[in-house]
């Protein structure tokens, strides 16, 4: 057999699972795919680990006992699922079976560890899973003769990866099958390659919800090289393995219902949950520690948003509950969760009660202390209690030292408005705007609340020997990382385990709100540019254009129309036109001022069937117009603040005003677009602006339009928690015109195949689903491939491709800026887009694009309504340096690039010498030496290597400030001079380091 097949990889899975994963290889062909199941397993189980129980059976049944009870296991597989019968086993005829044995929480029950080795688990390859055809799946994991897991492997020495995995299960694999019907048979199915994991729980085409099941590397996407082997190896060495394995299905796999409203009626959809890598990891370090240091000690959890936190609670709850030590004994009395999320009550709930199939595990404090008292007393497993109980609970708690309790703090969803953290202020009528928000600068959110809680007891009470912390946060303050921090090798805190905001938008989890960031100096400067330029004139905008930058704001009025304006022409048309925006205000009076603004404005323009508009802060605001008592919310909007989220969900709502509310664990993924006209910084700008970050079918941007921060905070803000730089200042409308001529150089496309084109996409009645219709999209994009491959260079195949993607993305931001439409610009982009996915690619995940007909769909529905494009990422995830992005130079034009004096005084108009160029020389010469710097350059790439190197540059700055103060003072004082210099520098470095 080669060793670079398929077979090959098959081969070394099968046996690391056989030879140390507790697993015997089994009969493919004795799978029955009338059954989905391997009858001769599932009868051999039930006669060797329940002997009496099937004598009794036999009594009744007789000679025919096989078939009889193979058809009650079915039609319970059936009614039931697989997870339910592995679980809790089935009836027949009043005898029970148990289809698997679970390991005991503790050894104290000899018989319960005896019969946990009764369980068989087999490995089989290549099993034909169908009735109608000769498909097979690669390998498929049972348990006792039920299937439990399929996996589709490639092998990469043979041209194939992971994608094209997913791509078989998409494509070829029938939910149909028993084998793979949505929890009847199997649980899960991954998708397998030399570097990457992917998972489903339910095949539906096209429509697959795919989740990756890496490890992350350096904090990102993707697993860490593995010296011993496949980067892969963790799956079947680790989770795979016989106690992972069955430990899975016992406490983590579980079926998730989701009750949705649709005109009034009640629907209910399942969902069944498998761990992702970072759950497992977490839940199972943790309980691992706590199991071998027992109670006292406080863990740090950092998920980011999109980490799948509620399940992670609710799984580590149930597994804190159920720890025993070496001796048998508990080492938690009781597990209490501090939420006021009424939707992780219930899903505490329902998952542990597929647990343990009993009621009273978890309890609920919903009345007053002395039920929690009595909850504590009474030592229940699981206690869920509410943030304003959270002081009692530690008094409690520290009273009974007898008792051991492990306290878990869901803070990134806490109280919306900080309300159990603040008294509620009046703001006087006499008060200015700028007064209220200074006022209101000081408050924290709910998120703020839990913290200063749980930090005040621990500095002021110290560490107590029978209560464990465990905080859930995506955001950690410097105070919450030194109370609850572990220390690292250096002595430094650090959280006990990491899921990094950057590694969440890498697998796709959420996406990255920095991506369209944009300063109203910016946003000014270039609507500016627009006006300018005598191409865009020629294409009658600069009416529409004026009109912005007539405006630069300085009351609430300019920026009303400036919001209004700019989410109606662009903003309402993203999502197939269901954006919704949230102005973040700066005190409740900014707020209620904005929302009688908007209204007036909405009214006087005649906007009343576009856009309604909600207000939410808390209290009662005291202003001119309104009594010695205020005015609240629900007076404004006419609804109870309760109410008002699900309000928010309607489509005729477009626009949250909000004054310190919804800015921490409000979940709106239509959140498109956030309009900022407050101070933010640290944790706080962090939490805002991850409003924006949650992800649905048709939503690939967003954009927030920011009247007050600068950048730099902003970035700064972001970054220890973020670890990849995307805001980036540089732009030059022009660039548009400039990488177009030569891309049409290229003589790739045709201006008539483009008008062709735009005339099918942007035709109303076209339905690209139809393959009558979509045909047309191949027909007038086939040509422009055909002339692509005819290329000779692959450089210059290259440079196309490099500088087609750069286009896209920088028209598909400039296009949120643009009020206007122009039509030549928006022909071609929709023509790029689709080229773009037909170009022969080297990753087929690229490739894919095309197929995923939802998508196209909303994207097409965007291009219709004249909405604003989509974001593709550019090269390295940013849209720095747009002055020369996507074209490239000359190899002797590449050389004048370097020399650092000549773009200086070419962007800057600087009048630097050639005599000055030693100045740079210099520090360049003493950072090429420094060898710290040098190995950095070789394990890193840019983005990593850009705050090794910064550190450095500033020292050697420093070194030489009086050799040539001018240079030196204006690197300093001038932000957007010192960052270009720091650029060039450390590309030039970093280049000659590498070659």
């Amino acid at each position: 057999m080669s060793l670079t097949t398929e077979q090959t990889f098959e081969a070394a899975i099968v046996q690391a699972l056989v030879e140390h994963g507790g697993y015997t290889e089994g009969n493919a062909p004795d799978y029955s795919p009338e059954l989905g199941l391997f009858k001769y397993e599932v009868i051999q189980f039930l006669q060797q680990s329940q002997p009496k129980r099937w004598a009794k059976i036999t009594a009744i049944h007789g000679a025919d006992a096989d078939n009889r009870v193979i058809q009650r296991l079915y039609k319970e597989l059936d009614l039931r699922g697989s997870l339910d019968v592995l679980r809790n086993g089935f009836v027949d005829y009043g005898v029970r079976f148990q289809m698997a044995f679970f390991q005991p929480a503790s050894g104290l029950n000899p018989d319960a560890v005896a019969l946990y080795q009764h369980n068989q688990l087999k490995v089989y390859r290549q099993v034909y899973y169908s009735k109608s055809n000769r498909n097979s799946v690669d390998v498929v994991l049972a348990l006792n003769g039920l299937p439990l897991a399929t996996l589709e492997l490639k092998n990469q020495f043979t041209a194939q990866n992971v994608q094209h995995a997913v791509r078989q299960y998409s494509t070829t694999r029938d939910n149909k099958e028993l084998l793979f019907a949505f929890k009847k048979r199997s649980l899960v199915h991954f998708a397998v390659d030399q570097d990457e994991v992917f998972m489903f729980t339910k095949i539906e085409g096209s429509k697959t919800n795919w989740l990756p099941f890496n490890k992350g590397y350096n904090n990102g996407k993707g697993n860490p090289p593995n010296p011993q082997g496949y980067r892969t190896a963790y799956l079947w060495e680790e989770i795979l393995a016989k106690d992972s394995w069955l430990e899975i299905i016992q406490r983590f796999v579980h079926l998730q219902t989701v009750e949705f409203e649709v005109e009034g009626s009640l629907y209910k959809r399942e969902k069944l949950i498998f761990p992702r890598f970072h759950q497992l990891d977490a839940v199972r370090k943790i309980s691992d520690h706590a199991t071998q240091h027992g109670a006292g000690s406080n863990y740090l959890i950092q998920h980011s948003a999109g980490s799948g936190k509620s399940n992670s609670i609710a799984w580590l709850a149930y597994r804190l509950s159920s720890l025993h030590n070496a001796q048998n004994e508990r080492i938690f009395d009781s597990v209490i969760v501090v939420t006021d999320r009424k939707v992780l009550d219930q899903q505490l709930q329902n998952t542990i009660y597929q647990f343990e199939h009993k009621t009273g595990v978890v309890q609920k404090i919903d009345k007053d202390s002395s039920q929690l008292a009595a909850a504590l007393g009474y030592g229940t497993h699981v206690i869920i209690t509410t943030l304003q109980k959270f002081p009692y609970v530690v008094d409690k708690v520290s009273e009974l030292p007898e008792r051991k309790y492990a306290v878990i703090i869901d803070e990134a969803h806490s109280s919306q408005g900080g309300e159990a953290s603040k008294k509620l202020k009046e703001v006087l009528a006499t008060q200015s705007l700028d007064e209220a928000a200074e006022e209101e600068l000081d408050d924290y959110s709910g998120d703020d609340f839990v913290r200063e809680q749980v930090e005040r007891s621990a500095r002021t009470r110290g560490q107590q020997s029978n209560i464990s912390f465990f905080a859930f946060t995506a955001t950690p303050k410097y105070k919450t990382l030194q109370v609850f921090g572990h220390q690292n090798a250096e002595g430094k805190p650090q959280p006990f385990h990491l899921y990094a905001m950057r590694q969440a938008i890498e697998e796709g989890f959420i996406l990255d709100v920095l991506q369209n960031y944009t300063t109203y100096e910016l946003y000014f400067r270039l609507t500016k540019a627009i006006e300018d330029d005598p191409k865009l004139n020629k294409r009658k905008a600069a009416k529409a254009i004026g009109r912005f930058v007539s405006l630069h704001p300085h009351n609430l009025a300019q920026k009303t129309e400036v919001i209004i304006e700019h989410f109606r022409q662009v903003v309402a048309k993203k999502i197939g036109g269901q954006a919704k925006a949230m102005l973040v205000t700066g005190s409740r009076l900014h707020a209620k001022r904005y929302f009688i603004e908007f209204n007036k404005y909405i009214q006087d323009k005649g906007y009343q069937n576009e856009i309604k508009v909600l207000v939410a802060f808390s209290g009662k605001v005291v202003d001119q117009d309104t009594t010695a008592q205020g005015v609240s919310e629900p007076e404004l909007t006419g609804y109870g603040e309760r109410e008002l989220p699900a309000v928010f969900e309607k489509e005729e709502y477009k626009i949250l005003i909000v004054a310190d509310k919804y800015q921490t664990g409000f979940d709106q993924p239509l959140l498109h677009t956030m309009y900022v006209d407050k101070k933010l910084s640290g944790v706080k700008a962090v939490q805002t602006l991850s409003r924006l970050n949650r992800t649905c079918t048709g939503k690939e941007d967003t954009f927030v339009l920011d009247f007050v921060n600068d950048r730099e905070t902003i970035f700064s803000s972001f970054q220890p928690y973020y670890e990849i730089t995307t805001v980036t200042e540089e732009l030059d409308i022009n660039h548009l015109y400039d990488l177009k001529a030569r891309l049409d150089q290229f003589q790739v496309y045709w201006d008539s195949e483009i008008e062709a084109f735009a005339q099918v996409y942007f035709n109303p009645s076209t339905n690209l689903n139809n393959p009558r219709d979509q045909k047309h999209l191949y027909a007038y994009t086939d040509p422009a491939v055909d002339r692509f491959r005819a290329i000779a260079e692959e450089e210059s195949r290259e440079e196309f491709k490099k500088g087609l993607r750069t286009w896209c993305a920088l028209y598909s931001f400039l296009s949120q800026i643009m009020p206007f439409i122009d039509s030549e610009l928006e022909k071609f982009f929709a023509y790029a887009k689709l080229l773009q996915t037909r170009l022969p690619k080297r990753e087929l995940s690229e490739s894919m694009q095309l197929s995923d007909e939802v998508a196209l769909e909303y994207y097409r529905l965007q291009k219709i309504k004249e909405g604003a494009i989509e974001l593709i990422k550019g090269e390295d995830g940013e849209l720095s340096g747009t002055s020369e992005a996507g074209l490239k130079r000359p190899k002797d034009e590449e050389a004048l690039l370097s020399e650092i004096i000549d773009v200086l005084n070419d962007r800057f108009g600087t009048e630097f010498e050639e005599a000055d160029k030693l100045f740079f020389d210099q520090i360049e010469a003493e950072l090429m030496l420094d060898e710290t710097l040098q190995s950095q350059a070789k394990v890193n790439k840019i983005d990593t290597f850009k705050y090794a190197f910064e550190d450095l540059f500033i020292s050697k700055l420093l070194d030489r400030m009086d050799q040539n103060q001018e240079i030196f003072e204006k690197i300093l004082e001038d932000k957007a001079f010192g960052g270009l210099v720091k650029e060039l520098m450390m590309r030039k470095v970093y280049r000659r380091m590498n070659e």
